[in-house]
């Protein structure tokens, strides 16, 4: 049975998350089930790189599947996209090799959060960027953020619900840089814990508006405690913008940045 790999884009603003919970509660897992499910003409099951919560969006999530019939790529791009409201895009389509998994095969993922760092509220990207009216250093939350590299225990900002059996993650690049009002956190790790972007981007928030020192960042990792961290951010800002493969995989290697950031060239 061909295993067949999509990557897709999507907003996050008015589905529960990526995961399948009922027919009657919409996630993306459901929606693009339904879609390739159809132009499969069998009921398929989705398997993807990482799930996104509520609010959260991706540039690049990879999924995978198994059809029971051969279907060209344009077919698995053009056809479902033409079963999906507009939330969703299929952006890519290939045949994989049979253990291919989008989960299991992946090394590595790419988040980026934006912030709007302006005292006055946008009009034009609610529900895409997450709003701090405090004037941010984004030197000083840089340079905080670089206590977050390597192999470490992020227990401080792993949410209080996740249930990953281990707390360690490797974090190989994380950085912070401004476009004029927007910031932007971008981290790299082999996987992430629960809420630990949203976590991580509360701390260096603090730490960009002066409300705690560049040090506080690596004393939170230390002492291996959530209830001693920051406010979880806001997930309207949190996109996937990446899933690193091994190249036999034959998954394109670029990461994704959001349309509107391609364009303005940020």
């Amino acid at each position: 049975m061909p295993r067949i790999a999509l990557i897709v884009a999507y907003s996050g603003r008015k589905f529960h998350g990526w995961q399948s919970q009922s027919e009657q509660i919409a996630t993306i897992q459901r929606d693009l089930t339904r879609a390739v499910s159809t132009v499969a003409d069998s009921s398929v099951v989705l398997h993807s790189a990482g799930r996104t919560d509520t609010g959260v969006h991706a540039s690049k999530q990879v999924v995978h599947f198994d059809s029971p019939h051969v279907r060209p790529d344009k077919a698995w791009v053009l056809g479902v996209n033409a079963h999906l409201g507009d939330e969703i895009s299929v952006e890519w389509s290939g045949m994989v090799a049979d253990d291919f998994d989008a989960r299991h095969s992946a090394t590595a993922r790419r988040y980026l959060y934006l912030i709007y760092n302006n005292s006055v509220r946008s009009a034009l990207m609610p529900g895409y960027l997450t709003q701090e009216h405090r004037h941010l250093n984004e030197s000083g939350m840089h340079d905080a953020a670089q206590a977050l590299l390597g192999e470490n225990d992020f227990s401080s900002f792993r949410a209080a619900s996740c249930q990953s059996r281990t707390p360690m993650r490797y974090v190989s690049e994380v950085n912070v840089l401004r476009r004029q009002d927007l910031v932007m956190i971008d981290i790299t790790a082999n996987a992430f814990l629960h809420h630990m972007v949203r976590n991580i981007a509360g701390v260096l928030m603090d730490v960009g508006a002066g409300n705690r020192s560049v040090s506080w960042v690596g004393e939170l990792l230390s002492l291996r405690d959530r209830t001693r961290g920051g406010v979880t951010a806001a997930p309207e800002g949190l996109y996937l913008i990446d899933v690193h493969y091994p190249d036999e995989c034959g998954i394109p290697a670029d990461a994704r940045l959001p349309h509107f950031l391609q364009i303005a060239g940020a």
